[in-house]
């Protein structure tokens, strides 16, 4: 008999072991870090070394980013990785980040803003992003470097947060969070339902913006994280290939130059077309497209 009570005891032990909460168990937590939806940033002096504004931009794209781990954390995260993901990639300083976050930094990578980011994480949190190329509104509109005029994947037109929900997607991991101004969010909302957004500012057109007060943004992406991270749940991974990429440039010299391969289809002088079975294979070349291609 008390055999049998062990036995019992053990396995009720157990099954409250497997039933705790995901949040509880620990979720692992990707970061992707933009600056131009940052809290407070607000033009072409910030966003760039050299710039006289640049400094303090940096600053406050660490305060976001701190944010959101310290609210990725509260919402039951044990692991928390974050991606610089603008311009050189060398914008956040080690120092100024929440040090129980590992930083990812540098632009020689392969998968750019999403860098790292594989089937392990639960979640993942977009920070500071923006809207689209040729967007009619939204500050700092652009996609890549800016040589690109329209991405469209499988048909449908994305920005970097389309694109980076693409291979999120791929992975099985889902895309929790978006902070920004309010044309980034709603573009992210059309590629990713169910994430959380985060307002930041108001985008009055391209280069003219409303600031919310910078403890208030903080606040709101601190609280935005910890709901998202806490009630994120892992999808499937969803793999729609072959993926068909195309892209339409602002000139036609990267198109000019990228026809000397075979693989390459230029369906306008503009405008260049491939295909690729997996996501992680197609985002690589995207980032090849806008990255590394030297016309000068």
């Amino acid at each position: 008999m008390r055999r049998l009570t062990f036995v019992t005891a053990l396995l009720l032990v157990v099954v409250a072991l497997v039933s705790l909460p995901r949040a509880q168990a620990g979720r692992k937590v990707y970061i992707s870090v933009d600056m131009e939806g940052i809290s407070g940033v607000n033009g072409d002096d910030q966003t760039s070394a050299g710039q006289p504004e640049y400094g303090r931009a940096r600053k406050l794209m660490a305060e976001d980013a701190n944010a959101a781990i310290r609210g990725a954390f509260a919402g039951g995260a044990t692991d928390v990785v974050v991606n610089d993901s603008h311009g050189s990639q060398r914008n956040l300083l080690p120092e100024d980040l929440d040090s129980r976050a590992r930083l990812i930094s540098h632009s020689f990578k392969r998968h750019g803003m999403m860098e790292g980011l594989d089937e392990t994480f639960d979640s993942v949190l977009f920070i500071g992003y923006h809207a689209k190329a040729s967007a009619s509104r939204g500050l700092f509109a652009h996609t890549g470097s800016g040589v690109v005029r329209d991405l469209q994947i499988n048909g449908k037109s994305v920005g970097e947060g389309g694109m980076n929900a693409a291979l999120a997607a791929w992975y099985g991991v889902a895309v929790a969070l978006v902070t920004g101004d309010d044309a980034a969010v709603e573009e992210v909302k059309g590629v990713a339902p169910g994430v959380t957004g985060v307002a930041v500012k108001r985008a009055i057109n391209t280069r003219a913006v409303e600031l919310l007060p910078l403890a208030e943004s903080r606040r709101l992406i601190e609280a935005g994280a910890k709901s998202a991270v806490a009630g994120a749940k892992k999808p499937a991974p969803l793999r729609q290939g072959p993926y068909t990429v195309q892209m339409q440039f602002r000139d036609v010299t990267i198109p000019e130059v990228m026809s000397a391969f075979r693989e390459m289809e230029r369906p306008a002088p503009d405008t260049l077309s491939f295909r690729r079975d997996a996501m992680p294979e197609a985002y690589r070349l995207i980032r090849v497209l806008y990255r590394f291609i030297n016309t000068n």
